[in-house]
């Protein structure tokens, strides 16, 4: 299928689909097209019913995916702007959450901001032993999560840790993502994508329906849970000045300056 994007590719194996995220040299950040590209393919896999499994991955071996492409971020300068990428991201996200087929994210390298985002909204996630995973909106941006990927993150690894982290800024390694429960398993680097092949292979030849209506009874388990996106949280981090100050030192290649508003 066309994605609408080079920087996003599509492949069929038999009864399991495969997502690239193709901008190596960026360590495959996510553009808005390749958001919208994603968001294409979850509605192509639904509609085939000889796809039972979607695996998504990064190209390379550096990152699964580091984020989003921060110089996105210089065109928000209205309230409106802010409120339209994170309903937009929570969609895709959303989306990929909700598709009614099993999703594997393998990892290799960073799994970082948008890149977690995505890796969380997976059903399992296969790593390397070199990944990290992390959300160092604290120590880059000065921006925030959309109440439902912070619900991921609790729902994965509890408040405690969830705060932790993302107050720290620290990057979680492969060993402690599995034994917190962010990782179901870890493989070595030339046995990953035989692994994951495996794993997809055998959750594809089980009853298709019985895995669709095991994982959106969970879904909903979880959505249940989860509050009303809250408008005037996000506004209050990306319309600081702290938010600005970020993007420019990010760009900039330098340590951004907080001022706490």
């Amino acid at each position: 299928m066309d994605t609408g994007t080079p920087d996003l590719l599509f492949e069929r194996r038999g009864p399991v689909a495969w997502v690239t995220f193709n901008r190596p040299e960026s360590r495959n950040a996510m553009t808005f097209a390749m958001y919208d590209g994603l968001a294409r393919i979850c509605d192509a896999v639904e509609a085939d019913p000889e796809v039972r499994v979607l695996v998504l991955t990064g190209a390379g071996d550096k990152a699964f995916v580091a984020g989003t492409d921060i110089s996105q971020f210089q065109t928000f300068t209205e309230p409106q702007h802010a409120l339209d990428y994170e309903a937009r991201i929570d969609g895709v996200i959303g989306r990929l959450e909700a598709l009614a087929r099993p999703t594997i994210a393998m990892v290799r390298g960073y799994a970082v901001g948008g890149g977690a985002s995505i890796a969380l909204a997976c059903d399992l996630r296969i790593c390397t032993p070199d990944a990290r995973f992390g959300i160092p909106i604290a120590r880059t941006l000065g921006n925030c999560l959309s109440m439902n990927n912070y619900s991921r993150l609790v729902d994965l690894i509890g408040p405690a840790r969830t705060k932790e982290i993302i107050f720290t800024a620290r990057m979680v390694g492969a060993e402690e993502a599995k034994a917190i429960g962010l990782v179901n398993e870890i493989v070595a680097p030339e046995e990953l994508e035989a692994r994951v092949t495996e794993v997809a292979e055998q959750i594809a030849a089980n009853a298709p329906l019985t895995i669709q209506v095991t994982k959106e009874s969970v879904r909903r388990v979880l959505a249940h849970r989860r509050p009303e996106r809250s408008e005037e949280l996000i506004l209050r981090c990306y319309m600081s000045e702290d938010f600005r100050e970020g993007v420019r030192a990010f760009l900039e290649k330098r340590k951004p300056q907080w001022q706490g508003r």
